[in-house]
């Protein structure tokens, strides 16, 4: 028997804690007992995210908060800046186009991120309403300044909604110092949980945008979980198992910290980055996410003749490259819950692996180097 071990970029590992804590028997959403947990649900995400500002659970996924952050918060009377450096930045172009935005995309190369000199440049005209970007692009393992980019947004009328659903509970994030209007995250990544909660975060000045929109949604307007979340209460049924597990994930990660948890993010990933420099492999990305690596396979070997095996033979789970990628690269999570052996354990799989399938790969080298970078864990 193989144990089984999840490293993809979501869905991540959940801790056996918070699982038990789903399996517990239902109760009603509606009661008193609810309203405590939400409450102290929402404190834990405020503390996680940062915040003062309101912080709005949906039942959906981190898309969803994305959507509803789109639809509700971005003027119809001016432009949207969104960026696209990747499958998410290209999801929020298209989302903001089916609300009839009017929609100025940054193409980026894959790899590359979105730089606050093009913001400043875009906003200078006066014409931009909201700027949309993805702080942890997930498809490429890239991630931008988003401090800088947030000074540069704060300075203006517009307002800055960021993708931080790979790098919130990761990646540092300080949601009011850097003048983040919206946060937009999902359950699936560093919260540790199963996919199906989203959370959004709202900022005064991002309030006033939503108020004074109609937005063409229901379930999405963000005004119904503003008002249902000043009585600690959602406006629709709630996912009571998710919110029980966001609870004990939300304890587990506070109870260390978030700045410990950014650090051990960090480490995790240098390592892993060191790791493939020993093996031979290239890090995909300009810009590196910490929260997730991209790798190039060796010349020669497909990801055909590598994830199965890495996954059947040495319980190890890693996403593949997407569109340009696919085939050619592997994306590997740092978020949650994992730990240095696990990582040791993943770059020996990887070596064992490459081995197989032909690539001229020294043995245990990967190895010694994240072995070297995740003496100084803590």
């Amino acid at each position: 028997m193989i144990k089984q071990r999840l490293f993809t970029p979501g869905p991540t590992e959940v801790p056996p804690e918070v699982l038990i804590e789903m399996a517990r028997p239902m109760f009603h959403h509606r009661t008193a007992r609810f309203r405590k947990m939400f409450g102290e649900v929402t404190s834990g995400l405020k503390k996680l995210l940062m915040t003062d500002n309101d912080v709005l659970t949906l039942s959906g996924s981190g898309t969803a908060g994305m959507e509803a952050a789109i639809a509700c918060a971005c003027p119809r009377d001016k432009k949207v800046l969104v960026s696209n450096g990747g499958k998410f930045g290209e999801r929020w172009v298209k989302i903001a186009k089916v609300y009839g935005l009017d929609v100025d995309e940054v193409q980026l190369e894959w790899g590359t991120a979105l730089q606050p000199e093009t913001v400043a440049e875009k906003l200078a005209s006066g014409d931009y309403g909201a700027v949309i970007t993805v702080h942890s692009e997930t498809s490429t393992a890239t991630a931008c300044d988003l401090e800088a980019i947030g000074k540069v947004v704060s300075g203006t009328d517009a307002i800055l909604i960021a993708d931080c659903i790979t790098s919130a509970g990761a990646l540092p994030l300080r949601t009011d110092e850097w003048g983040i209007d919206i946060v937009g995250s999902g359950s699936q990544k560093a919260m540790m949980l199963p996919p199906g909660l989203a959370f959004v975060s709202v900022s005064e000045k991002a309030w006033k945008n939503i108020d004074a929109i109609t937005p063409p949604a229901f379930y999405l307007d963000l005004k119904a979980y503003r008002k249902s979340l000043a009585k600690n209460d959602t406006p629709y049924t709630s996912s009571v198992s998710l919110i029980r597990g966001l609870k004990v994930a939300l304890e587990m990660i506070n109870g260390i910290g978030i700045e410990t948890v950014w650090s051990r993010t960090a480490l995790l990933a240098s390592a892993t980055r060191a790791a493939a420099e020993a093996m031979g492999l290239k890090v995909f990305s300009s810009q590196p996410s910490d929260s997730v690596t991209c790798l190039m396979l060796p010349d020669g070997v497909t990801d055909e003749q590598f994830r199965p095996v890495l996954r059947d033979k040495y319980g190890c789970s890693v996403a593949g490259g997407q569109d340009s990628l696919k085939g050619k690269a592997i994306r590997i999570s740092h978020m949650g819950y994992v730990e240095p052996l696990e990582t040791i354990g993943l770059i020996a799989a990887i070596e064992y692996t490459l081995a197989e399938a032909g690539a001229d790969i020294k043995i245990g080298a990967g190895v010694t180097a994240a072995a070297n970078v995740l003496k100084d864990w803590r």
